[in-house]
């Protein structure tokens, strides 16, 4: 089934990972761009460009957190997936930083199939 063109912006310190998942969403018909460097992601993001953003929790000097904060206060409408290699971090996040918006759904764990990973997407964006 191909996509009616969404804008994926995938954010991961890891090349690899950010490799494999920009061909897998292109394969399927996503639109994406993709940075490993999370200060220069932000720097060129601009309000309304992207559907969704996959973001990594764990990065150096910034972390997929407050990357989020930066982010909502440019594009308050964007969807936000986290990409964990820990189910620790849902739990961390809601309470800690009281977001009570994400559901467990806006937290994928690492490793994940390409298949899950397009259910998730289409489904957190309301198309599947």
């Amino acid at each position: 089934m191909v996509q009616q063109q969404k804008r994926i912006l995938i954010i991961d310190d890891n090349p690899d990972v950010t490799l494999s998942l920009r061909v897998a969403l292109e394969q399927n018909g996503f639109k994406t761009d993709s940075y490993t460097n999370p200060a220069l992601a932000y720097e060129n993001f601009r309000d309304g460009q992207y559907d969704l953003v996959l973001l990594d929790i764990k990065m150096p000097e910034v972390d997929g957190f407050q990357l989020y904060q930066k982010i909502r206060k440019n594009d308050s409408r964007i969807k936000i997936c986290f990409l964990t290699a820990s189910e620790f971090y849902y739990e961390r996040f809601r309470k800690e930083r009281g977001f009570g918006e994400f559901k467990q759904e806006s937290f994928l764990k690492k490793p994940i199939q390409i298949d899950d990973l397009i259910h998730a997407i289409n489904k957190l964006m309301g198309s599947g």
